[in-house]
Protein backbone atom coordinates (compact mmCIF):
# COMPACT_ATOMS: atom_id res chain seq x y z
CA UNK A 1 0.00 0.00 0.00
CA UNK A 2 2.86 2.41 0.81
CA UNK A 3 4.48 1.80 -2.56
CA UNK A 4 1.13 2.26 -4.27
CA UNK A 5 0.63 5.67 -2.62
CA UNK A 6 4.18 6.71 -3.54
CA UNK A 7 3.58 5.71 -7.16
CA UNK A 8 0.35 7.67 -7.26
CA UNK A 9 2.02 10.79 -5.82
CA UNK A 10 4.91 10.50 -8.29
CA UNK A 11 2.52 10.13 -11.23
CA UNK A 12 0.42 13.12 -10.10
CA UNK A 13 3.58 15.20 -9.71
CA UNK A 14 4.66 14.35 -13.26
CA UNK A 15 1.23 15.38 -14.53
CA UNK A 16 0.95 18.60 -12.51
CA UNK A 17 4.43 20.05 -13.07
CA UNK A 18 3.96 20.63 -16.84
CA UNK A 19 0.75 22.53 -16.06
CA UNK A 20 2.76 24.80 -13.75
CA UNK A 21 5.45 25.66 -16.28
CA UNK A 22 7.92 22.79 -15.84
CA UNK A 23 8.66 20.78 -18.94
CA UNK A 24 9.60 17.08 -18.71
CA UNK A 25 13.13 16.60 -17.39
CA UNK A 26 14.64 15.26 -20.60
CA UNK A 27 13.31 18.20 -22.65
CA UNK A 28 13.77 21.26 -20.53
CA UNK A 29 16.31 20.69 -17.80
CA UNK A 30 19.93 19.69 -17.56
CA UNK A 31 22.56 19.55 -14.83
CA UNK A 32 24.19 22.95 -14.30
CA UNK A 33 27.93 22.69 -13.75
CA UNK A 34 28.71 23.47 -10.12
CA UNK A 35 25.12 24.14 -9.06
CA UNK A 36 24.25 20.73 -7.64
CA UNK A 37 23.37 22.18 -4.24
CA UNK A 38 21.05 24.80 -5.73
CA UNK A 39 19.42 22.37 -8.14
CA UNK A 40 18.19 20.36 -5.16
CA UNK A 41 15.82 23.28 -4.51
CA UNK A 42 13.97 22.73 -7.80
CA UNK A 43 11.40 20.09 -8.70
CA UNK A 44 13.06 17.17 -10.52
CA UNK A 45 16.34 18.40 -8.97
CA UNK A 46 17.38 20.24 -12.11
CA UNK A 47 17.51 23.89 -13.17
CA UNK A 48 14.31 24.56 -15.20
CA UNK A 49 14.78 25.59 -18.80
CA UNK A 50 11.90 26.75 -21.03
CA UNK A 51 10.70 28.75 -18.03
CA UNK A 52 10.75 32.32 -16.68
CA UNK A 53 13.13 33.21 -13.86
CA UNK A 54 12.73 36.54 -12.06
CA UNK A 55 15.64 38.47 -10.50
CA UNK A 56 14.87 41.48 -8.31
CA UNK A 57 17.27 44.39 -7.90
CA UNK A 58 15.83 46.79 -5.31
CA UNK A 59 19.01 48.90 -5.30
CA UNK A 60 21.10 50.22 -8.18
CA UNK A 61 24.18 48.43 -6.84
CA UNK A 62 22.38 45.08 -7.18
CA UNK A 63 22.15 45.32 -10.96
CA UNK A 64 25.81 44.58 -11.80
CA UNK A 65 26.16 41.43 -9.64
CA UNK A 66 22.78 40.19 -10.86
CA UNK A 67 23.84 40.67 -14.47
CA UNK A 68 27.09 38.84 -13.77
CA UNK A 69 25.30 35.93 -12.10
CA UNK A 70 22.87 35.63 -15.03
CA UNK A 71 25.83 35.64 -17.44
CA UNK A 72 27.41 32.80 -15.47
CA UNK A 73 24.13 30.88 -15.60
CA UNK A 74 23.92 31.41 -19.36
CA UNK A 75 27.45 30.05 -19.75
CA UNK A 76 26.45 26.84 -18.00
CA UNK A 77 22.93 26.17 -19.31
CA UNK A 78 23.42 27.20 -22.95
CA UNK A 79 25.30 25.24 -25.62
CA UNK A 80 28.38 26.98 -27.06
CA UNK A 81 26.59 27.81 -30.33
CA UNK A 82 23.50 29.25 -28.63
CA UNK A 83 22.21 32.74 -29.37
CA UNK A 84 20.59 34.94 -26.74
CA UNK A 85 18.98 38.39 -26.64
CA UNK A 86 19.54 40.99 -23.91
CA UNK A 87 16.90 43.76 -23.86
CA UNK A 88 16.79 46.90 -21.73
CA UNK A 89 16.63 50.68 -21.69
CA UNK A 90 20.40 50.72 -21.42
CA UNK A 91 21.60 47.16 -20.77
CA UNK A 92 23.87 47.06 -17.71
CA UNK A 93 26.07 44.29 -19.04
CA UNK A 94 29.45 45.20 -20.59
CA UNK A 95 29.72 42.91 -23.67
CA UNK A 96 33.50 42.28 -23.56
CA UNK A 97 33.13 41.18 -19.91
CA UNK A 98 31.02 38.22 -21.06
CA UNK A 99 34.21 36.45 -22.12
CA UNK A 100 35.24 36.17 -18.46
CA UNK A 101 32.15 33.98 -17.98
CA UNK A 102 32.88 31.86 -21.03
CA UNK A 103 30.37 33.64 -23.29
CA UNK A 104 31.25 35.00 -26.71
CA UNK A 105 29.79 38.53 -27.07
CA UNK A 106 28.96 37.92 -30.73
CA UNK A 107 26.45 35.25 -29.65
CA UNK A 108 24.48 37.91 -27.76
CA UNK A 109 22.09 40.39 -29.42
CA UNK A 110 21.71 43.64 -27.45
CA UNK A 111 18.54 45.72 -27.90
CA UNK A 112 17.96 49.12 -26.28
CA UNK A 113 14.35 50.30 -25.87
CA UNK A 114 13.28 53.28 -23.80
CA UNK A 115 9.54 52.79 -23.29
CA UNK A 116 8.52 50.09 -20.83
CA UNK A 117 5.50 49.09 -22.93
CA UNK A 118 7.68 48.56 -26.01
CA UNK A 119 10.27 46.70 -23.94
CA UNK A 120 7.65 44.23 -22.66
CA UNK A 121 6.39 43.69 -26.21
CA UNK A 122 9.90 43.08 -27.55
CA UNK A 123 10.68 40.60 -24.81
CA UNK A 124 7.49 38.63 -25.42
CA UNK A 125 8.18 38.47 -29.14
CA UNK A 126 11.76 37.35 -28.52
CA UNK A 127 10.56 34.63 -26.12
CA UNK A 128 8.40 33.28 -28.94
CA UNK A 129 11.42 32.85 -31.22
CA UNK A 130 12.47 29.20 -31.18
CA UNK A 131 15.78 30.08 -32.82
CA UNK A 132 16.96 31.68 -29.57
CA UNK A 133 18.13 29.83 -26.47
CA UNK A 134 17.56 32.58 -23.90
CA UNK A 135 16.13 36.07 -23.52
CA UNK A 136 17.12 38.50 -20.77
CA UNK A 137 14.96 41.56 -20.18
CA UNK A 138 15.73 44.48 -17.87
CA UNK A 139 12.39 45.93 -16.81
CA UNK A 140 11.01 47.66 -13.76
CA UNK A 141 7.55 46.26 -13.15
CA UNK A 142 6.12 42.91 -14.17
CA UNK A 143 2.39 42.32 -13.86
CA UNK A 144 0.95 38.86 -13.44
CA UNK A 145 -0.66 39.14 -16.88
CA UNK A 146 2.64 40.01 -18.57
CA UNK A 147 4.50 37.25 -16.72
CA UNK A 148 1.83 34.75 -17.72
CA UNK A 149 2.19 35.77 -21.37
CA UNK A 150 5.96 35.26 -21.05
CA UNK A 151 5.47 31.81 -19.52
CA UNK A 152 3.02 30.74 -22.22
CA UNK A 153 5.49 31.90 -24.87
CA UNK A 154 8.42 29.86 -23.53
CA UNK A 155 6.28 26.76 -23.10
CA UNK A 156 5.81 26.82 -26.88
CA UNK A 157 9.29 27.93 -27.97
CA UNK A 158 11.46 26.21 -25.29
CA UNK A 159 13.36 29.50 -24.82
CA UNK A 160 14.52 30.29 -21.26
CA UNK A 161 13.62 33.75 -19.97
CA UNK A 162 15.41 35.84 -17.34
CA UNK A 163 13.60 38.95 -16.07
CA UNK A 164 15.91 41.39 -14.34
CA UNK A 165 13.64 43.79 -12.45
CA UNK A 166 15.39 47.08 -11.72
CA UNK A 167 14.04 49.00 -8.70
CA UNK A 168 10.56 47.42 -8.80
CA UNK A 169 7.76 49.36 -7.12
CA UNK A 170 6.50 46.22 -5.39
CA UNK A 171 7.15 42.48 -5.45
CA UNK A 172 3.79 41.35 -6.73
CA UNK A 173 2.70 37.83 -7.61
CA UNK A 174 3.93 36.66 -11.01
CA UNK A 175 3.87 33.47 -13.08
CA UNK A 176 7.66 33.07 -12.89
CA UNK A 177 8.84 29.66 -11.69
CA UNK A 178 11.49 31.27 -9.45
CA UNK A 179 12.36 34.58 -7.82
CA UNK A 180 15.96 35.47 -6.95
CA UNK A 181 17.89 38.21 -5.14
CA UNK A 182 21.60 38.51 -5.96
CA UNK A 183 24.12 40.76 -4.21
CA UNK A 184 27.87 41.02 -4.44
CA UNK A 185 30.40 39.70 -1.94
CA UNK A 186 34.01 40.85 -1.51
CA UNK A 187 36.36 38.87 -3.73
CA UNK A 188 39.57 37.32 -2.44
CA UNK A 189 42.94 37.89 -4.10
CA UNK A 190 44.42 34.81 -5.73
CA UNK A 191 47.71 33.69 -4.11
CA UNK A 192 47.95 37.11 -2.41
CA UNK A 193 48.52 38.75 -5.80
CA UNK A 194 47.30 42.33 -6.32
CA UNK A 195 44.08 42.93 -8.23
CA UNK A 196 40.49 41.72 -8.11
CA UNK A 197 39.72 38.08 -7.38
CA UNK A 198 37.00 35.85 -8.78
CA UNK A 199 33.40 37.17 -8.69
CA UNK A 200 31.42 36.23 -5.58
CA UNK A 201 27.72 36.48 -4.88
CA UNK A 202 25.20 36.14 -2.13
CA UNK A 203 22.47 34.13 -3.87
CA UNK A 204 18.99 34.08 -2.37
CA UNK A 205 16.36 31.92 -4.02
CA UNK A 206 13.37 33.60 -2.38
CA UNK A 207 10.60 31.69 -4.13
CA UNK A 208 10.48 28.56 -6.27
CA UNK A 209 7.31 26.88 -7.42
CA UNK A 210 6.96 23.45 -5.83
CA UNK A 211 10.53 23.68 -4.54
CA UNK A 212 12.48 24.80 -1.49
CA UNK A 213 13.89 28.35 -1.23
CA UNK A 214 17.45 28.74 0.04
CA UNK A 215 20.54 30.95 0.33
CA UNK A 216 24.09 30.28 -0.84
CA UNK A 217 27.39 32.09 -1.21
CA UNK A 218 29.03 31.32 -4.54
CA UNK A 219 32.17 32.07 -6.48
CA UNK A 220 32.72 31.85 -10.24
CA UNK A 221 36.19 30.38 -10.80
CA UNK A 222 37.75 28.39 -13.63
CA UNK A 223 34.56 28.37 -15.65
CA UNK A 224 32.18 27.00 -13.02
CA UNK A 225 30.31 27.81 -9.82
CA UNK A 226 31.86 26.96 -6.48
CA UNK A 227 30.18 27.15 -3.10
CA UNK A 228 32.24 29.18 -0.66
CA UNK A 229 33.61 27.24 2.30
CA UNK A 230 32.14 27.90 5.72
CA UNK A 231 35.29 29.75 6.83
CA UNK A 232 34.82 32.39 4.10
CA UNK A 233 31.16 32.77 5.01
CA UNK A 234 31.96 33.32 8.69
CA UNK A 235 34.60 35.95 7.86
CA UNK A 236 32.13 37.81 5.63
CA UNK A 237 29.47 37.85 8.35
CA UNK A 238 31.95 39.16 10.91
CA UNK A 239 32.98 41.98 8.58
CA UNK A 240 29.30 42.94 8.10
CA UNK A 241 28.70 43.07 11.86
CA UNK A 242 31.85 45.11 12.58
CA UNK A 243 31.26 47.46 9.68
Amino acid sequence: MVNSKADIIARLTREILPLQGYKPLQQAAMPVNGLDFIEQAFPQRSFPLAAIHEFNCPQKEDEAPTGGFIAALLATVLPPSATAVWIGRSPTIFPPALKSFGLEPDRMIFISIQKEKDLLWAMEEALKCGGLSAVIGEIRDLSFTASRRFQLAVEQSNVTGFVLRTAPKQLNTTASVSRWKISSLPSQAVDDLPGVGFPRWQVDLDKVRNGKPGSWQLEWANGKFRQLPASDTIIHELKKKTG
